[in-house]
């Protein structure tokens, strides 16, 4: 089975560090890939909600929650994500969600 290839950074300084501290080592591989994760969602909700015009406070009302929920899930650092609540973020800005399995080896495209 092939490996996941992870996103190498391109900038000389955070490669060596991820060279050093990242590479080779599969528990904070992974880290990093669930870190990954967690601001690619919490970049889509900003980008979903500021392409609507919506505040915070708008798209909180909209969804029945308070604002600051809705500031705790455009966190990168945020790692509470339900489905059920990203369902109904997604419901209030006219959208749906997609989930797909991707095998391991295979790129997935960036958001």
């Amino acid at each position: 089975m092939a490996k996941k290839k992870t996103q190498q950074p391109k900038s000389p300084a955070l490669r060596y560090i991820f060279d050093r501290y990242v590479a080779g080592k599969p528990k904070r591989l992974a880290a990093v890939e669930r870190e990954r994760l967690n601001l690619d969602i919490a970049c889509k909700i900003y980008e979903l909600r500021t392409a609507a015009n919506l505040s915070q406070r708008e798209l909180a009302k909209r969804v029945k929650t308070s604002a600051s929920n809705i500031c705790r899930l455009e966190d990168a650092d945020y790692q509470g994500h339900s489905l059920s609540m990203l369902r109904r973020i997604a419901a209030a800005l006219g959208q749906r969600i997609e989930i797909q399995f991707v095998p391991l080896g295979r790129k997935t495209a960036q958001a």
